[in-house]
Parts: C-alpha cells; structure tokens; sequence
C-alpha cells in the first residue's frame, strides 16, 4: 500500500493537541498513551486487536503489555515524526480499548533521557556506544529496540573536575509539568532556570544536583 504524500507531513505539536484522541501525549517526538488494563488477559486481547488494525492500516505502534497496564507509542518512522498516519491509528486504538472497557490515563506516560554534559561528545559517545550496546547517530546513543533511555550529550565549555557530568531530562505531558515542578520545590528542590520555559526548567535537588522538567512546547 503506498502513502500519500500528505501522510508524511510532519504535525507540529500545536496541531497532534489538537486532534489526538483524549490519554495521548505527545512526547518526545511520539504519541504515546497508556491504558489501565486492569489485568494481563485484557491488555494482551486489546494488543490482538491493535495488532490486527494495525495490520489493515499498514502502520504499526510499538506496544509495552505489563501487568495491569498497556502503554502504545506511535510514530512514523519512515519520516522520524508524527503524521496523520499516527492521529488515525491513535484513534482507532482509543475505540478498540473502548470496546474493549479499557480508559487510557488522563494523560500519556513520562519519557526519560539521560544526558551527560562534556566538551567533547565525539571523544566520549563511541565508549557509551559500545558498552550499551547501542546506536551513534547526531548527539545522542540510543537502544534499537527502544527498551532503555537514550543517552544524548550536552555541550559544556567546562571541563572543571567537579562538573556535574550527568543528569536527567523527564519529558512529561505539558498539562502536568507546573505541578511537577511544585512538587519537586516543595521536596526541597529549587528553580535554576526557566528562560526556556515551556520547552523546559532546569531544577535543582538540595545538593545542588541538576535535571529537567521538559515539554514538547515551543520546540516546533
């Protein structure tokens, strides 16, 4: 089956809140939406009947069954972005799980990169390559199967001893990152930097620590 031209068009965040069904999140560069199962026998029959829609629509959902939950990512590779295709797919999974008596979340799952902080990523990313088994490609490693987080690389013009090298990036629905953010500063945390914001806040645990809160906003 051949896609059309318009398929491949990348959405821009503005437009896949606009027309994704409710649960889905778009985060980072996928929609992705979790459904509470309630047990493992419900979530492996609602993979059946993604997997057979999918099927007739030629485009395919990565899917994670866990017990008493089934989380689904949806992307186009073929264009590395989010498309129509996607929109399409997202909502008829939302009505197999309706069917189905499933509800998604309210909203999608949190996405976890790792980050590490260096002046020289091209001296230090084949080392992280290799002992995680993963994939080189622009400023990042990543897992080809997609089970474990990313490590991409930040650069520093440090090279002080006693950096921070490592920190987390936490890519959550936009609706969720402000309380996200309180409840980190009511932890004791602090707000480093929000000259980014909405696309992300950088906080601070007590010791100084550093990671991000980050949304697909003001990324497009």
């Amino acid at each position: 089956m051949s896609i059309d031209e318009a398929d491949k068009e990348r959405l821009t965040g503005q437009q896949i809140r606009d027309e994704a069904p409710d649960g889905w999140s778009y985060n980072l560069n996928k929609l992705i939406a979790r459904f509470e199962t309630g047990d493992f026998n419900t979530g492996a029959a609602l993979v059946g009947t993604i997997a057979e829609a999918a099927d007739r629509m030629n485009h395919h959902p990565d899917v994670d069954l866990r017990y008493p939950h089934l989380t689904v990512s949806l992307m186009s590779h073929d264009v590395d972005a989010v498309t129509a295709r996607d929109i399409r797919l997202a909502r008829k999974i939302s009505d197999l799980a309706a069917d189905a008596g499933v509800s998604p979340t309210t909203t999608g799952p949190d996405v976890l990169e790792l980050a590490i902080d260096t002046p020289d990523q091209e001296k230090i990313k084949p080392f992280w390559a290799a002992i995680l088994g993963y994939d080189a490609e622009g400023d990042a490693v990543s897992d080809s199967a997609d089970r474990n987080p990313p490590i991409w690389f930040q650069s520093t013009d440090s090279d002080a001893p006693d950096r921070q090298r490592w920190h987390l990036d936490v890519s959550v629905s936009h609706e969720v990152a402000e309380a996200r953010i309180q409840a980190a500063i009511d932890a004791g945390g602090t707000l480093v930097d929000d000259g980014a914001a909405p696309s992300f806040w950088v906080l601070a645990d007590p010791d100084g620590n550093k990671a991000c809160i980050c949304t697909w906003q003001g990324r497009d």
